[in-house]
């Protein structure tokens, strides 16, 4: 798809690389950092359950419906974990920033804000977006504090969405940011990125 092409973002924090299935088992391993699978409120893939993920991944890619990254740390060039542009409408210039895990160790740091930072300024400095949005479960309150702290503002909730576990329906709220608000949040997210790890929220 030519309105969204895989190429490598990075700042000072993080390397975010298009999604190879060569990253599959430093994914893996990063998965362990937390047993992040046992979280019933969202999909995080199993250890095992990885490598058909890696490719579930790549076939959106194919079809121009997913832009898969994973996530590196700058300094020590470890995989943090994975994170896409999803929901691709090109006719409307549109994009969801979702399927988003980091290993335990690094949340609530700098990481998530750093990735924001690059996949935002990706598509409102790059795509010209006119919006990009977020949606996350009623219950995953880290995730809802942590698009709330970049300055995204709640749309809506969808009622019973989406079935998540053991026919159990989740309430999935939508958050965006709109081309007019940008400027701000990235100065928000500039600072935010200014200050000391240890101050940082998911």
């Amino acid at each position: 798809m030519v309105w969204l092409t895989p190429q490598v973002l990075e700042n000072d924090h993080v390397i975010l690389t298009p999604l190879k299935k060569q990253h599959t088992a430093a994914l893996m391993e990063a998965v362990c950092d937390g047993e992040l699978w046992n979280l019933w409120f969202t999909h995080i893939p199993t250890p095992e359950q990885m490598e058909s993920e890696v490719q579930r991944r790549l076939n959106l890619q194919t079809q121009g419906k997913m832009l898969p990254y994973t996530v590196i740390e700058k300094q020590t060039a470890k995989v943090l974990g994975m994170t896409s542009f999803m929901n691709v409408e090109a006719t409307h210039r549109r994009v969801e920033i979702g399927s988003t895990w980091y290993r335990q160790s690094v949340q609530r740091t700098h990481v998530n804000t750093a990735c924001k930072q690059l996949l935002l300024s990706y598509a409102f400095d790059q795509l010209d977006c006119i919006a990009v949005e977020f949606r996350t479960s009623s219950f995953n309150f880290k995730s809802r504090a942590a698009i709330e702290r970049l300055g995204a503002k709640l749309d809506g909730i969808l009622r019973s969405h989406q079935i998540v576990r053991d026919d159990v329906l989740r309430d999935t709220y939508v958050y965006s940011i709109v081309k007019s608000e940008w400027a701000a949040v990235q100065q928000h997210l500039n600072f935010l990125l200014a200050k000391p790890y240890v101050t940082q929220g998911k």
